[in-house]
C-alpha cells in the first residue's frame, strides 16, 4: 500500500484526468453527436462507446480504489469529512453513470434520437460538475499535505 500522500496524489492526478475528459465529452463529444448523421450513427456510437470505454473505465476504478483508500489510510491533514465527501461524489458519479447515462447509450446504440442526445448531454452535467468539484477537493486536500512537507 502506498503512503498516505502518495495515494492522495494518485487520487489527484486520475480525478483532474477524469475532471478534463468529461469537459471534453462534455463540451465537444455529446454535442456533436447531432453531426453525425443517422446513416453512420450506429457504427459511431459503437466505436465511440469501446474507445471511450477503454479510456474512461481504468480511471475510474483508480479513483474509487484510491478514494476508499484515503478513507481508510487518511494522510493528518485530511479530515474524516472531506475523505468520505470524495467517495460518496465517487458514488454519485457512479449512479449517474449507471443509471443516467448508460441507459441512454444503449437507447443510442439501437438508433439516432436527438432527444435521447440533448438528455444525454443535460445529464452529463452531474458527473462534470462532481468531477470538477471532486478534483478541486482533492487539490485542497494535497495543498494541506504538501503544507506539512514544507
Amino acid at each position: 500500500m502506498p503512503s498516505p500522500a502518495v495515494l492522495l496524489l494518485i487520487n489527484l492526478v486520475v480525478t483532474w484526468y477524469l475532471a478534463g475528459l468529461i469537459w471534453t465529452i462534455q463540451l465537444v463529444h455529446y454535442r456533436q453527436f447531432g453531426l453525425v448523421g443517422e446513416t453512420n450513427w450506429l457504427t459511431y456510437h459503437r466505436r465511440h462507446s469501446t474507445m471511450i470505454t477503454w479510456i474512461v473505465a481504468p480511471a475510474m476504478l483508480i479513483e474509487l480504489a484510491t478514494s476508499v483508500g484515503l478513507v481508510i489510510h487518511r494522510p493528518p491533514t485530511v479530515s474524516p469529512a472531506m475523505a468520505w465527501a470524495g467517495v460518496i461524489a465517487v458514488g454519485l458519479i457512479w449512479l449517474s453513470t449507471a443509471f443516467l447515462q448508460v441507459p441512454i447509450h444503449n437507447r443510442l446504440a439501437k438508433a439516432f434520437d436527438a432527444d435521447a442526445c440533448r438528455s444525454l448531454t443535460a445529464g452529463n452535467w452531474i458527473r462534470t460538475a462532481l468531477w470538477t468539484g471532486r478534483g478541486v477537493l482533492m487539490a485542497y486536500a494535497m495543498l494541506g499535505v504538501l503544507k506539512t512537507v514544507g
